[in-house]
């Protein structure tokens, strides 16, 4: 029991180091990077019931195809992280009087546009040992591709910073995100909420190729008078599994909301794949 237990921990070492960036389907961010002159690319499709936009009014389901992600390995303990979507397609089941509502462009029962890119760096400063847990840090921002005039942009731009925590229990691998955003208000260009984010996941190893992951992953809006529009606390509970075979890895997973401004449910399909792409100096 014990020497399947080991084999189990040391299977999922393994397959969290190459593969962490996102750590599809779930958001939680693993602080192990993926290593120098590696390249992680990851992709999948999203469906998501009772989707919500409060400036903009809008609510229905929501369509994401293809989501894309993409890793950069700088060196053994840094990575670049550009994430994004090139296609999300709503379809309104309801329209509600919101801060935006005015500023749609929508006429029919449908709108779509590009997703809002994140660009971050995460770097690891703190390798796991013995009873130490690694420890890194990423940076991010997010950049206002999608417009308020689709209804699914806010057309603001977002810093965030997030301390990232992780460690291997025999065969369970514990993440533990914790940090702050400045979130801009998409009504008045000179004001913001400082909100604090949070994740937390699991990855259970059931065998050498195949395991079991869960989260919770959200935001908490610290503002005494009330979220501004847009900034308001979110939270999301993430079921899936993920099977790895060499440097691809298939990854599903069903979500649901955790407050009134969350999607009821929603499911995800997606893949990762890690190659050795240039060596660093």
């Amino acid at each position: 029991m014990q020497s399947q237990t080991a084999v189990l921990s040391a299977a999922l070492l393994c397959w969290t180091l190459p593969a962490a960036a996102q750590q599809r389907p779930l958001l939680t961010e693993d602080p192990e990077p993926i290593g120098a002159g590696r390249v992680l690319v990851e992709g999948g499709v999203d469906a998501t019931h009772d989707q919500q936009y409060p400036v903009s009014g809008l609510k229905g389901n929501l369509i994401r195809v293809p989501t894309i992600g993409l890793s950069v390995g700088l060196s053994s303990i840094a990575e670049l992280q550009i994430d994004g979507g090139l296609h999300d397609r709503l379809n309104i089941t309801q329209r509600m009087p919101a801060p935006l509502s005015s500023d749609l462009m929508v006429t029919g029962t449908t709108t779509s546009d590009v997703e809002d890119t994140i660009v971050a760096t995460k770097i690891r400063f703190l390798a796991e040992g013995g009873n130490r847990p690694a420890l890194g840090i990423r940076f991010a921002t997010k950049l206002p591709n999608a417009s308020n005039e689709s209804g699914l942009g806010l057309d603001t731009t977002d810093f965030y910073a997030t301390l990232l925590g992780a460690k291997t229990v025999q065969s369970i691998r514990v993440v533990v995100n914790v940090g702050a955003a400045i979130l801009a208000d998409p009504t008045s260009g000179n004001r913001q909420n400082d909100v604090l984010t949070y994740g937390l996941s699991l990855a259970r190893a059931v065998t050498q190729e195949a395991e079991l992951v869960g989260e919770v992953n959200g935001r908490a809006s610290t503002r005494s008078g009330g979220p501004l529009p847009g900034t308001e606390s979110r939270g999301i509970l993430t079921l899936g599994g993920r099977y790895t075979r060499g440097m691809l890895r298939l990854d599903a997973g069903v979500y649901f909301g955790l407050t009134t401004y969350d999607p009821t449910i929603g499911a995800t399909l997606g893949f990762t794949y890690v190659f050795n792409a240039f060596k660093v100096p």
